[in-house]
């Protein structure tokens, strides 16, 4: 039986990453984040989550800064703090799977730049995609925390979890996190859940959710007095819609308990009070959407995460098929089944989502295919947890033979060759990886960067102020 003595919660830190990325589209520049961070480093966190996920693309496609020279200088502020990244198993932080090679050298100068906890999660929830990540993470001298992506479905049960977690401890993973990026864990089912990861695995417990379908702070106080270990928040100013519960209101919630987390809300009030008038300039500027801090229940009702709910409408919109939106929301569901009940993350929730999509407009099922439907369906992105159908896989790939091994095994060392392709560019051994990651993004910002060092005047987009299409 699973030990759940209460015991005092631990607080993730997630303003200098998810919760920008989730509200302002990960446009917060550096220059923001270091005047405050001293104030952060004395608030007793179990962590602060401030790299990986859209950071890096963001830093590099439209701040114009070096997503690796952001790290440093966090790492150089936080001397007391445990830095946290989010990294996208084999896809790394890009949206390909690429080779053992580079992910072994991504982690390696990850941690060697400041990163402690590495947070590692795989759109299938296709263990083999995160060996090679929770090896070299352990490698450094890491902590690897492997994020199981939540979602519903008949294969999603609590014997399913509950074996999950054990074999992730047996990977040697160091920690477990509840990855429930769309909001649909609601609090009496985090009680199951955790309770279930509890049985299966002695590993820490983390939860991070969003506040999307509007019961994110309750699930967390269920989650907690179930024995989670290890919440996600974010400070007020840059808290709930989209983003995750605020930390002052957590720390309020269990104050007096057993789970009382000790963090000293005085402190908390002055770091939110920093950020306020930043929030205040991007609800003016348009950065930030007023329709990103509503609730959104269709979440709930159709397991449908926010961000997926909204691209859905946009493809219709430009169609001219707003019409069609409640077929497609009827068909998402069976598209997913017919692809094997995957979690709807990215990327697998962007590819079933317009695979619904043209089922419905084309008027037959399938008639059209994405190339990154029939990826799924040959196996190129890994195992999921049931298997395709049978007559729609034929129909998408034909007499393709789907792949069954994990497919990182069948890429091979990439770095040599990126090496070569950007070595013009290179100042720094990092270059070699921002570039294996975002070619052509990173070739930009090299020109960019090196028509700086050589004076040449070059207009840097105000990123903080302007509002980019993501």
């Amino acid at each position: 039986m699973a030990d759940i003595t209460a015991k005092p919660v631990k607080i993730t830190e997630t303003i200098l990453r998810d919760a920008h990325q989730s509200l302002i589209a990960t446009r917060m520049p550096t220059e923001l984040m270091l005047p405050i961070v001293e104030k952060m480093d004395q608030v007793g966190y179990h962590s602060v989550e401030c790299w990986g996920g859209a950071t890096f693309d963001a830093c590099l496609r439209f701040l114009k800064e070096d997503p690796w020279e952001r790290l440093r200088k966090l790492r150089a502020g936080f001397k007391n703090s445990k830095l946290q990244m989010l990294f996208r198993g084999q896809n790394i932080l890009g949206y390909n799977h690429y080779a053992d090679d580079v992910v072994e050298y991504f982690v390696q100068k990850s941690i060697a730049n400041g990163i402690d906890i590495i947070r590692i999660f795989d759109c299938l929830n296709d263990l083999r995609n995160l060996e090679t990540a929770v090896k070299a993470t352990k490698k450094e001298g890491g902590h690897a925390q492997i994020a199981l992506s939540y979602t519903l479905g008949d294969a999603y049960t609590l014997e399913y979890w509950e074996k999950t977690a054990k074999a992730i401890e047996e990977m040697g993973a160091d920690s477990i996190c509840i990855k429930d990026m769309a909001g649909l864990l609601v609090p009496y089912k985090a009680t199951e859940l955790v309770t279930a990861l509890k049985a299966g695995s002695s590993l820490p417990i983390q939860l991070h959710t969003h506040y999307t379908s509007g019961v994110a702070s309750m699930t967390y106080m269920k989650a907690v007095e179930a024995g989670c270990d290890i919440i996600d928040c974010a400070m007020s100013p840059l808290a709930l819609g989209t983003s995750q519960p605020a930390t002052e209101v957590m720390v309020e919630t269990f104050r007096g308990t057993p789970y009382d987390s000790g963090l000293d809300q005085n402190l908390l009030a002055e770091i939110a009070e920093y950020f306020r008038p930043y929030r205040e300039e991007c609800l003016k500027n348009g950065l930030l959407n007023p329709k990103v801090l509503g609730v959104n229940i269709k979440t709930l009702m159709y397991q449908v995460p926010g961000g997926m709910l909204s691209n859905l409408v946009s493809q219709l919109k430009e169609a001219g098929a707003e019409d069609k939106f409640e077929a497609v929301l009827e068909e998402v569901p069976r598209v997913r089944k017919d692809f094997g009940e995957p979690p709807l993350v990215t990327p697998s929730s962007q590819i079933v989502g317009t695979q619904a999509v043209l089922n419905v407009l084309q008027g037959e099922r399938y008639k059209m295919v994405t190339k990154e439907s029939k990826k799924i369906l040959s196996g190129e992105f890994g195992q999921t947890i049931k298997p395709f159908d049978p007559e729609v896989q034929k129909k998408c790939i034909g007499d393709v033979t789907p792949i069954t091994c994990r497919p990182a095994d069948l890429i091979e060392p990439q770095l040599p060759k990126f090496r070569e392709e950007c070595k013009q560019w290179i100042q720094q051994e990092e270059d070699v990886l921002s570039y294996a990651l975002f070619p052509q993004v990173a070739t930009d910002f090299f020109k960019y960067r090196q028509a700086q060092q050589t004076g040449v005047d070059v207009t840097k987009a105000d990123a903080a102020t302007k509002a980019y299409p993501v």
